[in-house]
């Protein structure tokens, strides 16, 4: 006997879904009737049923697992190639749900699969692509107002028409505010960790006062910075540097101080000179909190940037684009500009994962992954 693979019941319930979708109506208008089965949607219910029988008799394999998301992508596309219908009935809801169910587990069979060839975005992929696919449906199913909520082709579609112009708003938003405030914000609270922990006195006199940086509001900053530095990049990199600040010092200090008693004596030991100790020791066993920060900061500097230049800001830059389209109700304009900044954001972050793995590869954290 086979043995019952993970969303056995999930599978159970797409067949039936999907069965007693072919005996209901797909469309119902006050004056005619459009039964599934006579339909289009007659080959949709026929690639769900064939998806989830080849799932429940295949094995738990990556071949087997693409073979069960292709059919089930392919009848995803037929389902979208129906269009918008006037009035969906019980049969076209039922297919939805079915198929609704077998995306998630096509999710679930690729995360279990633990395949040491696969991508590690992969399963993150496969299931961000299912949510643009039922967003995309939904939204057209319903007849959503663009104004509300674009689709995301429409989203896409924008993205295309405005390359030069989205191109533009990266180069101000992100290779100048960004890069130049991120770095000197980020920068200069690891250096001054770094000499508040060295000089102790500094800890009762610049420390509290590095702590009101953490207090002020952006929104009330950010027009005084433009005021104080004009309407293009450096007022920008100002709030920047004002908001990554804090969170590099004080996980700096944290970092400084998690130093082990026994590993100070023992440099102590050896007349390692202050100097020394904090290249060879404490600095590189402060790395984990400090990428920490420069993680925390990465996200923290796109926004600020996008949110500063929403208070003053020459006719370029993602804050700009999205505050201008915003009052044109160019709505997927204002999306095609979210999401340039969400992709940036994630490579940011991932970026800098990928550093920290290379540079703190001595820490039990990061040779555990790798085993």
């Amino acid at each position: 006997m086979k043995p019952l693979h993970s969303g056995y019941l999930s599978l159970l319930l797409s067949l039936l879904m999907t069965g007693v979708a072919l005996t209901q109506p797909l469309q119902q208008t006050a004056t005619d009737i459009l039964w599934t089965v006579h339909s289009p949607a007659m080959m949709i219910g026929m690639t769900l049923l064939a998806a989830a029988l080849y799932a429940i008799w295949s094995p738990l394999a990556l071949f087997h697992s693409a073979v069960f998301t292709f059919l089930t992508a392919l009848a995803g596309l037929q389902l979208l190639r129906l269009g918008a219908l006037a009035q969906p009935a019980a049969g076209y809801w039922l297919l939805v749900l079915s198929l609704a169910l077998l995306a998630q587990l096509t999710v679930q069979r690729l995360a279990e699969a633990r395949l040491a060839h696969l991508p590690q975005g992969a399963v993150a992929a496969l299931f961000g692509g299912w949510l643009l696919y039922f967003w995309q449906l939904l939204v057209t199913v319903f007849a959503v107002p663009q104004v509300l909520l674009p689709t995301p082709l429409a989203i896409l579609q924008a993205i295309m028409d405005n390359a030069g112009l989205l191109a533009g708003d990266f180069v101000q938003t992100v290779l100048k505010s960004v890069v130049i405030g991120y770095l000197l914000g980020s920068g200069l609270g690891i250096l001054t960790g770094i000499l508040i922990e060295r000089f102790p006195f500094l800890q009762r006199g610049l420390l509290p006062l590095a702590n009101l940086t953490s207090t002020i509001p952006l929104v009330g900053v950010a027009p005084i910075a433009v005021m104080w530095f004009g309407f293009d990049w450096p007022s920008k990199a100002a709030v920047i540097v004002l908001v990554t600040f804090f969170p590099a010092l004080v996980s700096t200090l944290a970092g400084l101080q998690a130093t082990g008693k026994l590993e100070q004596e023992l440099m102590y030991s050896y007349a390692a000179s202050p100097r020394l100790t904090l290249l060879a020791l404490r600095l590189p066993a402060a790395m984990p909190f400090i990428f920490n920060a420069l993680k925390v900061n990465s996200t923290l500097a796109l926004i600020s940037a996008i949110v500063a230049e929403f208070f003053g800001s020459p006719t370029a830059g993602l804050g700009f684009r999205i505050s201008a389209e915003a009052a044109r109700m160019h709505m997927p304009v204002v999306w095609a500009a979210i999401v340039v900044a969400s992709l940036v954001g994630s490579g940011l972050y991932a970026l800098l994962v990928r550093l920290e793995r290379r540079v703190t590869f001595w820490h039990p954290a990061i040779r555990g992954h790798h085993r």
